[in-house]
């Protein structure tokens, strides 16, 4: 996030879904249906347009520490796929850990942040009621709605961004944000129909 514009990083980041079907296919043997692999090819796209505009600008880094985290929170929805565990109270586990080197640390070397209570509130509050809230989603409502949700931080962080702080996204970013998120959208409804369709299938039909 100190490395590039919070658009480019959201948006970016939308790719997990798309991360998290590949490594599905691999490691799961839960083949990507046709229209899921024609959403990731866009989404591709998308993220090829939002890179490209980065390198020579310094944003590059950024970019790609955005695309390595998509790909490790896609790895962590993954095996939480595989084992079939509850991995709600996991996400509140792994700030822990971090939250105790972090006061190690300051312990030893004084380092110093501005607005230190804003941070210590978003790192120990927000964030994991944030995560808790979003690993604990998929057990009461099906997973594509819990994508379409999830898309309700690619749209609005930028906006907020841009009121607040008055970083504009550029235009690269905005085309392929909107490619990534109109992609997202549409396969997430279709993912939604075809749940529908097949629970109405394998319904019971009681004679009237």
């Amino acid at each position: 996030v100190y490395n590039t514009s919070t658009a480019n990083l959201v948006f970016i980041l939308a790719f997990t879904t798309m991360f998290a079907a590949l490594l599905s296919w691999v490691f799961l043997k839960e083949r990507p249906r046709p229209l899921t692999l024609a959403a990731l090819a866009m989404m591709i796209v998308g993220v090829i347009i939002i890179v490209g505009d980065s390198v020579g600008t310094g944003h590059l880094f950024g970019d790609l520490m955005a695309l390595c985290s998509a790909f490790l929170i896609a790895c962590a929805i993954t095996i939480s796929r595989a084992s079939g565990k509850d991995m709600g109270f996991t996400s509140l586990i792994g700030v822990v850990l971090p939250f105790g080197l972090a006061a190690f640390m300051v312990s030893r070397t004084g380092f110093q942040v501005e607005a230190p209570w804003w941070i210590i509130l978003n790192g120990a509050v927000i964030m994991p009621i944030a995560f808790f809230c979003l690993a604990a989603g998929p057990k009461y409502i099906s997973g594509p709605e819990v994508a379409m949700f999830y898309l309700l931080e690619t749209v609005l962080a930028p906006v907020w961004v841009w009121m607040i702080f008055s970083e504009t996204p550029t235009r690269s970013s905005l085309i392929g944000g909107g490619i990534l998120i109109v992609t997202l959208i549409a396969h997430s409804l279709w993912q939604l129909h075809e749940g529908r369709k097949r629970r109405g299938d394998l319904a019971v039909q009681h004679p009237v």
